[in-house]
């Protein structure tokens, strides 16, 4: 083939091959900056952009979509008459904000008779243990991160003391992010009786590891009575105990009817997982005679909720803001409408502050987190950064309104490509004890100024180039 010829035919190819990706992009219907963002990218880089974007950029989730609506519909067919009767109970008081999360989620508030405040791994280890300790009928167990160290085998150990009593005890873990579990490690709690399972198993026969659509949850749930969630996955490296330099995380234990949601979200992810239901180990207990209790919602988020249930609530919140939004994240990623709550409320004179690591366990992250420390600054946002060990912990105070703590980052990743799960509470009491610990982590921190020395194009660029890898982190 002579020279012209060729040029012809590979042009044709390019052409070919940028009207089908093209089209396969357009069709995923995302922003449009983030659609043409991904178009120019990939035109730039002719045949290895497909693989690039197959394995790396946005997924479709239909199916799984379909596939996650069929597990929740399949647990919700066991559970009908309590989830009818919780309903009832809670949504004829619901605020704004619980009917705002209720229509995006399907979860209505519910009430909490004991809600305790978790600091650090010393702590959410020993309720966990105590917790599981005291099982009589099940123990459901959820992690993104479990590690085959001395705290994993601890608990692996107790598990399989439980499971030999007759206690029905499941484990599902990330596939990705518990790589180094495998069913020999687990084998004396499958051969014990307990059952284990892996969310997303990934597999280089299928070529396209799933990078994305992972679950970051951490759920306990014991008895369905007793409920724990938050930041704290199963490692050495969150427990001081056993850590010289420790994540500082909070997690949260909750009792009474919530913790119903919190299994049913168990459930649903166990029957996404491995096609099997299973109702509730008790009914949800009844409310509180008279009242009393918490009023909590549980607010699950995934690529499967059309409506990022955990990024509206939290926006909405702040745009109601009057007095403070403190927020706690080791990963500070905003999108658009959240960077613009931010300055919004800092700009009509609320007092907010943003704790983030003062390096996080990703570079990446850590140098786009900072390419925004300037424009939040020059609002009036107070930003603290903690050290020297990691910070973890994932909790929002806005006046004394609401409180969260949950899984979810203040990323994309967390809002829209992982499965989370997080707690807001409305009472007063919450608010003001996660606005104690933000306190106390302040002490721990230091503010950065508003004025600082001209900073080079060197430290400058780098959070530049990262900032546009930010719908990615």
């Amino acid at each position: 083939m002579d020279q012209p010829s060729l040029a012809w035919t590979l042009s044709a190819i390019w052409i070919a091959y940028l009207l089908l990706l093209g089209g396969w992009i357009v069709l995923q219907k995302r922003s449009p900056v983030a659609t043409l963002g991904w178009l120019l990218a990939l035109g730039a880089l002719p045949y290895i952009g497909f693989f690039i974007y197959y394995l790396f950029g946005p997924q479709r989730v239909e199916r799984r979509r379909l596939n996650r609506q069929a597990s929740r519909r399949a647990v919700e067919s066991q559970r009908e008459d309590w989830r009818q009767r919780l309903e009832a109970e809670a949504l004829p008081h619901a605020s704004s904000m619980g009917r705002l999360i209720y229509g995006a989620s399907g979860y209505p508030p519910t009430i909490a008779t004991a809600h305790t405040l978790l600091s650090g791994g010393e702590a959410t280890f020993e309720a966990i243990f105590a917790a599981i300790g005291q099982a009589r009928r099940s123990i459901h167990l959820e992690y993104y991160i479990y590690e085959r160290d001395d705290t994993g085998t601890a608990l692996r150990d107790l598990l399989v003391a439980k499971a030999r009593e007759g206690v029905q005890v499941r484990l599902l873990v990330d596939a990705l992010g518990s790589a180094r579990v495998t069913r020999r490690w687990m084998r004396p709690l499958i051969e014990a009786g307990g059952e284990l399972a892996f969310f997303h198993a990934t597999s280089l026969r299928r070529f396209r590891p799933v990078l994305n659509m992972r679950t970051h949850r951490k759920i306990v749930v014991v008895d369905g009575a007793i409920g724990l969630t938050g930041g704290i996955n199963v490692t050495d490296e969150q427990d001081q105990r056993r850590c010289r330099e420790p994540y500082h995380d909070l997690h949260l234990q909750i009792e009474g009817p919530a913790v119903y949601w919190l299994e049913q979200m168990f459930l649903e992810d166990w029957h996404y997982s491995t096609g099997q239901v299973s109702g509730a180990s008790l009914p949800p207990p009844e409310l509180p005679a008279g009242g009393g209790g918490q009023v909590v919602q549980i607010i699950p988020a995934g690529p499967d909720e059309l409506h990022a249930p955990i990024l509206r609530a939290k926006i909405t919140a702040m745009e109601h803001a009057r007095e403070r939004i403190w927020l706690t994240t080791p990963y500070f990623v905003p999108d658009e409408p959240a960077l613009f709550a931010l300055t919004s409320a800092a700009l009509r004179g609320v007092d907010v502050r943003i704790l983030v690591p003062r390096r996080s366990d990703n570079l990446l992250v850590t140098l786009a987190a900072r390419s925004w420390f300037g424009e939040l600054l020059r609002v009036g946002v107070r930003i603290w950064e903690y050290g020297p060990c990691m910070l973890h912990s994932k909790s929002l105070v806005v006046d004394d309104l609401y409180s969260f703590v949950g899984t979810d980052n203040f990323d994309n990743r967390s809002f829209r490509l992982n499965f989370e799960v997080a707690v807001l509470n409305y009472e007063p009491e919450a608010a003001a004890a996660l606005a104690a610990q933000f306190e106390a982590d302040m002490a721990g921190a230091q503010e950065l100024i508003v004025r600082q020395p001209r900073r080079t194009i060197a430290k400058r660029f780098p959070e530049a180039l990262a900032r546009l890898a930010s719908p990615l982190l």
